[in-house]
């Protein structure tokens, strides 16, 4: 399959994320930030860095569909208003954990997935700088309970330490691999994740944010 052709096969909706040809794995690779999710029926690798981050990878190995998320808090503050009116777009951010694991998991299942078949596995909640409160904890404590009350299979973790993750989802598969990177990158890391989470704060629902 030619590269132009592999990147013209998203699923409906997810037009808007960068895709690119890679080469070392040849196929289409998909990069996420945070507040974005991807879903796919076809043999690509989707990839993302997380330090607070958590990010959860849901697939049907059966029928190879998969997808990944990439959140930052568990859940929007209390009485914000407006959420209803992006909460079940998929072109729109799924920046709280409550929000991108119900998104997910229904891309994953409008693409033929079984609810019965999914698997999950979790990375992230890494605390990055000691100074930094410890929103990657309570993005750990959310998903495991979100897994729990949803009856969802977990079949692999890794989660919380201090270091920031590479992470690689090969969504037809449900194949995964993580790399800890150096701890020299940390503080810049966390200081965009501070200006992430200033942003949610002055703008908890309208808008798009990009970081890495």
């Amino acid at each position: 399959m030619s590269a132009a052709a592999a990147l013209a096969d998203a699923l409906p909706g997810f037009e808007h994320l960068r895709r690119c040809w890679d080469s070392a794995h040849g196929r289409t690779a998909v990069k996420l930030l945070p507040g974005e999710f991807y879903a796919s029926a076809q043999d690509e690798v989707i990839t993302t860095v997380l330090g607070s981050c958590v990010s959860a990878c849901v697939y049907d190995a059966r029928r190879r569909i998969g997808g990944m998320n990439h959140f930052m808090l568990p859940a929007p503050p209390a009485g914000a208003a407006g959420r209803d009116d992006w909460s079940g777009v998929a072109g729109r951010a799924a920046r709280y954990g409550s929000d991108a694991m119900e998104q997910l998991i229904n891309a994953v299942l409008k693409a033929g997935g079984l609810r019965g078949e999914l698997a999950v596995k979790v990375f992230g909640g890494g605390r990055v700088l000691a100074q930094m409160t410890d929103v990657g904890r309570r993005n750990i404590e959310f998903v495991q309970r979100y897994i729990e009350a949803e009856r969802l299979q977990l079949v692999a973790s890794d989660l919380g330490d201090v270091h920031p993750r590479l992470v690689q989802f090969f969504p037809a598969s449900g194949r995964a691999r993580v790399r800890l990177l150096q701890r020299g990158g940390d503080v810049a890391l966390a200081a965009e994740e501070r200006s992430y989470l200033k942003r949610l704060a002055n703008d908890p629902i309208k808008g798009e944010v990009e970081l890495f």
